[in-house]
């Protein structure tokens, strides 16, 4: 129990430099305000009030927001705490001020000296002892907005209905939040150029039904997209592989801000019922960890419409913004979405669940939930752009045959543009296929640009052209679409793989080397970042390369790791020892059925068996490997470059760096 609270007054010494002063309402150190907000500034002096004794979260709750609120509060209260100790300097592995009881809650541990500082017996409320937050102003609309009632639980029949919600909320949600990134970066001083950076941490599951995660992810990248287009020129949106990171744990404002290097952070949470959805979302400027805005969205299913247009007025009243003459913050009326479509987004939001996921299993279910969906709703563009990116990966991942999957892949690209021509994911799917299974290299180029031009902000789109350039020998160019990659999705391992890449085609072996590195210690088990090996081979540093190549078979025992390991122990001039991985590699890939002319090319060239590598190489460009994609720039081929077989295969393949 919390004992009666300790009448506090005047200026408050919280020990080394930092006093409260009650009568201002202000947080000082060395005569300078701190900023901390209303809630967090309510939290401190609760438990300053309670100081040395334990303060449960139930109790904090109770105290500031009242126990009937519903209301995110286990977010709002982390959110509190961690504000205060941001401005008070402290550790909460080691703290001097607050001290967490896990699982219970805070105790305020430091030394306190106050003008006043004893219990009064009577006072102006008939004898109960003040607090200090009863003389604070009247609590936020925020808090007031929230005391409703709980939601119950969902039933089954009404799932459908909430995809039309996610979409129709995240639409009108991205008008406040653009509104007050593009308000502040409008009242820079001075202005900047630069992008202004924003994140969307995934929504947490408050349903309770760990089965409808997808759901929740579905509400995440619907803001992703629907902020990604609003204004790409000014505002760049960190991808989804980077921010899914935080989807399994609550991550400090902090270590978002070091890790994604952005301007904002928007977070938020779903909950629903038969009838009713209810979503809330905050938007922190993490300068200084202002919340400028939180919401709770509580309506009922039958009257989107008009919910829509009235949070799209309550977003625009609040942020006030005008940009030059277009104004931010009001959301276009939208038609009611058919039962049919809604099942059709549904599946949509399944497939991109499991695409990705990216393993063959997860791929042939991704295609299955895109093919449903265009059933539902055959005008529905992205499902159709989202099976041509299931095809050409599986078929670049060695998945799949290439002239099984690449012309369905195309089928469904050139579709997806024919129903949307502006949508950016279609000509990025087409120019990936054209490279990869035509080597048309001037359409690739093309809708390459078209699709960066369209979405500014779709990281995939940077990551593949940044290879398309890197396998056209144009290094510099492709190392600066990368790096435009890395600021769109900063915790994505393979951009990062992909740069490694980059560097090893342009024989920069030991950035190579250092870039594979960091990649292989965030995940040891990534297929790209094994790249590494080729570059241990061509500094001559073959110890390391079959290092390498035993760690990596330990994970994953597959045909590639026998490849990698015949072609380093031929590059060593151990013969013998590459014709047995030779015989090793032709055993394990009767059980994975890969491809295996760019395993044969691989291990043959390091061998220095010239005859067989352009052998297998020729089949490999019978059957469009994606293997030719890099064949002008791979260093695995140089010893092959002098002979004329090899020139006439680069010329067939229409390179323009030969």
């Amino acid at each position: 129990m919390v004992s009666e609270p300790v009448k506090l007054q005047g200026i408050i010494s919280l020990g080394e430099d930092f006093e409260l002063d009650l009568r201002a309402y202000e947080l000082r150190r060395d005569e300078r305000t701190l900023k901390l907000e209303r809630i967090p500034m309510q939290v401190l002096l609760f438990l300053i009030e309670h100081r040395n004794e334990l303060v449960t979260r139930e109790q904090i709750v109770e105290k500031i927001w009242s126990k009937d609120v519903f209301f995110d509060t286990d977010n709002s209260i982390n959110g509190a705490i961690r504000k205060i100790r941001q401005v008070l300097r402290d550790d909460p592995e080691q703290p001097r001020f607050i001290q967490t009881i896990t699982g219970q809650g805070y105790r305020f541990i430091a030394a306190v000296q106050c003008e006043v500082a004893v219990p009064t017996e009577n006072s102006a409320n008939g004898g109960q002892t003040p607090s200090l937050l009863d003389a604070l102003p009247a609590r936020s609309p925020v808090a007031s907005q929230t005391e409703i009632p709980e939601v119950p639980p969902s039933r089954p029949e009404s799932r459908k209905k909430l995809r039309l919600v996610y979409a129709a909320l995240a639409t009108v949600m991205v008008a406040g939040v653009a509104g007050w990134v593009l308000w502040a970066r409008a009242h820079q001083t001075p202005p900047t150029t630069r992008k202004v950076m924003l994140a969307v941490l995934p929504f947490q599951n408050l349903t309770g039904d760990a089965t409808q995660e997808y759901f929740s992810d579905g509400l995440t990248e619907e803001m992703l997209t629907q902020l990604g287009n609003l204004d790409p020129q000014h505002i760049g949106v960190i991808a989804r592989t980077s921010i899914m990171r935080y989807k399994n744990n609550q991550p400090s404002l902090e270590s978002v801000v070091r890790e994604l290097g952005v301007d904002y952070v928007l977070e938020g949470s779903v909950r629903r019922d038969a009838d009713k959805v209810r979503i809330t979302a905050q938007l922190i400027q993490t300068r200084d960890q202002t919340h400028l805005w939180a919401r709770e969205y509580d309506r009922e299913l039958s009257s989107l419409l008009s919910v829509q247009s009235e949070i799209a007025r309550e977003v625009a009243d609040e942020i006030q913004l005008t940009l030059g003459e277009k104004k931010h913050g009001e959301a276009a009326p939208q038609s009611p979405l058919s039962a049919e479509a809604l099942q059709a987004y549904d599946l949509y939001l399944r497939g991109r669940y499991v695409w990705n996921k990216r393993t063959p299993q997860s791929f042939r279910q991704a295609a299955d939930y895109f093919q449903q969906s265009i059933a539902k709703q055959p005008s529905y563009a992205k499902a159709y752009a989202g099976l041509a990116d299931t095809y050409a990966l599986m078929s670049n991942y060695g998945y799949a045959e290439p002239a099984a999957v690449m012309p369905k892949a195309r089928t469904a690209a050139l579709t997806a543009l024919q129903l949307d021509d502006g949508l950016a994911e279609a000509h990025t799917s087409l120019a990936l296929i054209v490279e990869s299974y035509d080597w048309d290299w001037k359409t690739a180029e093309s809708e390459y640009r078209r699709a960066i031009e369209l979405n500014p902000n779709y990281a995939t789109a940077h990551q593949w052209y940044a290879e398309y350039l890197g396998f056209q020998g144009r290094f510099d160019e492709a190392l600066a679409e990368s790096e435009r990659a890395r600021q769109l999705d900063p915790l994505s391992l393979i951009v990062a793989s992909d740069r490694g890449a980059i560097f090893l085609f342009a024989r920069q072996y030991d950035r190579a080397i250092e870039q594979f590195r960091a990649v292989i210690e965030a995940e040891p088990d990534s297929p790209r970042a094994h790249l590494i090996l080729f570059a241990y081979a061509q500094k001559g540093q073959f110890a390391e390369a079959l290092q390498g190549t035993q760690q990596w078979r330990r994970a994953e025992s597959g045909p590639w790791t026998w490849a990698v390991e015949a072609y380093v122990h031929g590059r060593a001039g151990q013969q013998a020892q590459a014709r047995q991985a030779l015989v090793k590699m032709e055993q394990a890939n009767r059980r994975w059925h890969l491809d295996p002319a760019p395993m044969y090319a691989t291990a043959y060239a390091g061998m220095n068996q010239r005859d067989e590598s352009i052998a297998w190489l020729e089949k490999a460009f019978a059957q469009h490997s994606n293997l030719i994609d890099a064949l002008t720039v791979d260093p695995v081929y140089d010893s092959l470059r002098s002979d004329p077989r090899f020139q006439d295969l680069l010329r067939r393949v229409g390179s323009s760096n030969q």
